[in-house]
């Protein structure tokens, strides 16, 4: 691997990551297989779905934290199932206590069940509300780059839009909006939600996204573990070929060998 890109970390809230996968905890069949497959990635940050998950809440139940250990990776609490921002601080809240004072937090407010789309203007109050209560919120959002600004001037330390709804697999629909959000941007944008398959990882990667987030992409697939590996690959593979810069688009052929000196 180029020295380049092994000296290309993720920044996030001060913080340098050497991987640029973000991977989530729900689907799985098992812990077991949850821990395998995260390990498979090679992702460093783990979000964990509060309202959802054992962290410590139950101890009468199975810890997620036995397998994804806190001095592993770093973990991301994030407030999925919440459908008001007091439910999302509520439940940040929670996790900083159980975290013993964890701050870094992914922010998602969701608009109803059936699409699970970002509700804007929920997401917008409880951002302001967590960064004045001192969290450092990663924050979902969808591909408006008016919002996507709105929320990094407020004080994000990244901005999370959907490359198409949650768990849908649909991959990156609106690449044009998501490079108008980079275009504007001074804190990382990870493209969350959507991913289906390693190509839409790699095509979010190629654009210049600073990492992605998946969960059901990988928990899904028929052969988890192997498919957090392929996953992990096309991260670096894109990352790498975006820093190379892909040769120009052409309407017409351009022969691979020199036309000059041709023999014959």
């Amino acid at each position: 691997m180029s020295e380049q890109h092994l000296n290309d970390p993720l920044v996030i809230a001060g913080k340098a990551y050497q991987s640029r996968l973000l991977v989530g905890t729900g689907k799985y069949k098992d812990l077991q297989e949850t821990g395998e497959a995260i390990a498979a990635s090679g992702a460093e940050i783990v979000t964990v779905a509060v309202r959802r998950t054992n962290i410590g809440q139950n101890p009468d139940e199975p810890n997620l934290l036995d397998v994804v250990s806190p001095e592993k990776y770093t973990i991301l609490p994030n407030t999925a199932g919440c459908y008001t921002a007091q439910d999302a601080v509520r439940t940040c809240r929670l996790a900083r206590e159980l975290l013993d004072g964890h701050d870094l937090v992914k922010l998602e407010v969701l608009g109803d069940q059936k699409t699970l789309y970002p509700n804007i203007v929920e997401t917008l109050s409880a951002a302001e509300t967590l960064i004045k209560d001192g969290f450092k919120v990663m924050v979902y959002t969808n591909d408006d780059p008016i919002v996507a600004k709105q929320l990094e001037e407020m004080g994000c330390v990244a901005v999370m839009p959907l490359g198409s709804l949650i768990g849908s697999g649909l991959g990156i629909l609106n690449p044009h909006n998501i490079r108008l959000i980079m275009e504007e941007a001074n804190v990382p944008i990870i493209v969350d939600a959507g991913v289906g398959t390693a190509s839409d990882a790699a095509v979010a990667m190629e654009m210049g996204c600073a990492g992605v987030l998946m969960n059901t992409a990988i928990a899904a697939a028929n052969k988890p573990v192997l498919m957090a590996s392929a996953m992990r690959k096309a991260i670096e593979a894109g990352r790498e070929a975006y820093l190379a810069g892909r040769m120009p688009r052409k309407a017409y052929a351009s022969a691979s060998s020199p036309l000059a000196g041709v023999i014959g």
